[in-house]
């Protein structure tokens, strides 16, 4: 896939000396929420508060950096392994069950949905019950660990799938190795804006939302936009969900060109 000449970072993101050596990169988790619309498959979207430390003002998905806590192998899991994941996404196992309880922690913070039930076979169907311990969450007051125990519930990993893996670029000072997942709301949810990381909140057609990138309605990263024109050409969730995937760890250069930072892909054709 190329990346459209439009498609510049914002000013700011790549410093006039980059690190000496590269910032190692950060796990993180980004979750693509989906439901079925009208007009085919919705993703959920956030625009970012302004003057956050990355990508501040960008629309994206849920999501952020791996917790130390999230490493907790205690939680009660439903569906595929650790083992499974960690070959998935080409890493050891601890990381994988970090990376996925990451996953399911930031989907509830940042939007309210949460991918855990009473049993293995079933999900709540209203997590506004748990808002003081989402509140606790994000102030890191609570791990997911604890707050699925106190409350008997079970993890599911089997409700998410693995969609790909980004590298922030070399020349920018905050990096991230993060893992995309795809998922849907669970059937009695509904996601919400209630987080102090997005300035909105709201449902989008992958294709509406680039037009509105396209006309300079919002900002997105490259990750962001080449996860949303391949989610354009799914007809339905549940196209989406079952799609076979390579996971190759996809690792940009930015280069400066026109007068702009432009990040290139790997076997991008020049």
């Amino acid at each position: 896939m190329r990346l459209p000449a439009e498609l510049t970072l914002p000013d700011g993101m790549v410093p006039e000396r980059p690190p000496d050596p590269p910032a190692t990169p950060r796990d993180a988790a980004t979750v693509v929420l989906l439901r079925d619309g009208p007009g085919g498959p919705e993703v959920f979207l956030q625009r970012r508060v302004r003057g956050m430390p990355f990508a501040g003002g960008m629309t994206a998905f849920p999501g952020g950096g791996v917790d130390e806590r999230d490493s907790d192998t205690s939680i009660a899991w439903a569906g595929p392994s650790p083992g499974w994941w960690a070959t998935r996404f080409g890493c050891d196992e601890q990381r994988a069950r970090s990376l996925v309880c990451a996953a399911v922690r930031e989907t509830f913070e940042e939007s309210g949905v949460l991918l855990a039930g009473e049993t293995h076979e079933s999900v709540v169907s209203e997590a506004t019950r748990y808002a003081e311990e989402r509140r606790a969450l994000v102030a890191k007051e609570l791990s997911l660990a604890g707050m699925l125990a106190e409350h008997g519930l079970v993890l599911r990993a089997d409700l998410l799938r693995p969609w790909s893996n980004w590298v922030t670029p070399a020349v920018e000072p905050r990096r991230y190795d993060t893992r995309f997942f795809l998922t849907s709301v669970p059937e009695g949810q509904r996601a919400d804006g209630f987080t102090g990381e997005a300035a909105e909140a709201y449902w989008r057609l992958p294709a509406e939302a680039l037009d509105d990138w396209r006309s300079g309605e919002c900002g997105l990263l490259p990750p962001t936009w080449v996860t949303l024109t391949e989610l354009a050409g799914c007809s339905d969730v549940a196209g989406a969900l079952t799609a076979d995937r390579e996971l190759d760890k996809i690792i940009p250069k930015v280069v400066h060109r026109d007068g702009a930072w432009r990040v290139v892909l790997p076997r991008e054709d020049q």
